[in-house]
């Protein structure tokens, strides 16, 4: 179980009981490793992901079927969305029904359309006297060169199948959803990366509040165990053998040669815990100390970094917003972990398990 970080523990070790997910769908609990869990220990919170066989993409859904509160931090100089402006605590409409990761760059938008078609089907959606309009925010990223079919990317019908089979049970992670054509380490380029994908964490208090992450990682920079400093995955060296150390090549400032817009980490953090709009963007702006911590570098303008916050309120009373922060950057950095670790790699992209192999 991993030790949280210096500092950390003596406040929280009290409080905190951590979630151990169920068998299966690469959750197992595995030596060495700190909070597990998904975001679907969250009563409400329901994930279903649909990959294309055709190449290497494909989408991830987060349902609330009753409405959550919705909040979102974007951090990336490269973002692809939808439906942003509607979180901003100033504009009216308080709820959300879901949220929509997806790959297939900016095409891939397109599949919040089918999961509005799934909720309207079922009645879901904002009331507005002639129809229930489901809300359905969105964040893509950039993931066409890799498989080798760009015309393949993720559309309406994806999103209505990651609906169709969302469920509140064990997430898979990985190379799956909008994981599944995600890379990492793209600083010198996508011939010297890794292969990301998406991964899912929860920590819960003993009040019953919980915290959890679902994160889509296709950073340009290397994911960092922030527990040890130890580079996981991302660039690689010119042979491809061993990892070449972000750090080193921005100080080198040698080989830097990603694509404004082509890289970004996306993804949904939850609680249920009662919360408001600004106080659920807050939560996500928090959130994404995790990312910085996990990912080097961070938030850059090759990167899109968006994270969304939900708040189903099943938790009354004033919020802990400074522990729910502090919680939610936790749950991202583990969700980041787990997904490259959790990856399995593409043709001239491994993962961080097949690269370990090979040394």
């Amino acid at each position: 179980m991993r030790s949280l970080p210096a500092g950390l523990a003596p406040t929280l070790a009290a409080a905190v009981l951590l979630i151990l997910p169920a068998s299966g769908c690469a959750q197992q609990e595995r030596e060495g490793e700190g909070m597990m869990g998904s975001i679907t220990d969250i009563a409400g919170i329901e994930v279903g992901h649909h990959t294309l066989i055709e190449r290497p993409t494909g989408c991830t859904v987060i349902l609330a079927r009753d409405g959550a509160v919705g909040g979102v931090d974007v951090r990336g100089g490269g973002p692809g969305t939808r439906e942003i402006a509607l979180l901003d605590p100033v504009n009216s409409v308080q709820e959300v029904h879901g949220i929509v990761l997806s790959g297939g760059s900016a095409y891939g938008l397109e599949t919040a359309g089918g999961v509005m078609r799934y909720l309207e089907e079922r009645g879901i959606g904002f009331e507005t006297g002639v129809a229930k309009v489901p809300i359905v925010p969105a964040a893509i990223l950039y993931d066409l060169p890799v498989g080798g079919k760009p015309g393949v990317r993720p559309g309406a019908d994806c999103g209505y199948a990651a609906a169709s089979g969302a469920s509140a049970g064990p997430v898979a992670e990985g190379s799956v959803g909008a994981g599944a054509g995600a890379t990492v380490g793209k600083l010198a380029g996508l011939v010297r990366a890794m292969k990301g994908g998406i991964g899912t964490a929860s920590i819960e208090l003993s009040d019953g509040v919980i915290v959890g992450a679902i994160i889509a990682v296709n950073a340009v920079g290397d994911v960092i165990d922030p527990a040890t400093g130890e580079v996981v995955a991302g660039v690689r060296t010119e042979d491809g053998s061993r990892l070449a150390d972000a750090r080193l090549v921005v100080r080198s400032r040698a080989g830097l040669v990603g694509g404004a817009g082509e890289n970004t980490t996306i993804g949904v953090v939850a609680t249920n815990a009662t919360l408001t709009k600004a106080q659920a963007t807050k939560l996500a702006q928090m959130a994404q100390d995790g990312l910085a911590r996990a990912i080097y570098p961070a938030h850059t303008p090759w990167d899109g970094d968006t994270i969304f916050a939900l708040a189903t309120g099943e938790v009354e009373g004033e919020p802990d917003l400074i522990t729910l922060g502090a919680l939610a950057a936790d749950v991202v950095a583990e969700a980041i972990l787990d997904a490259v670790r959790s990856a399995t790699g593409v043709e001239g992209i491994p993962s961080a398990s097949e690269l370990s192999e090979s040394r």
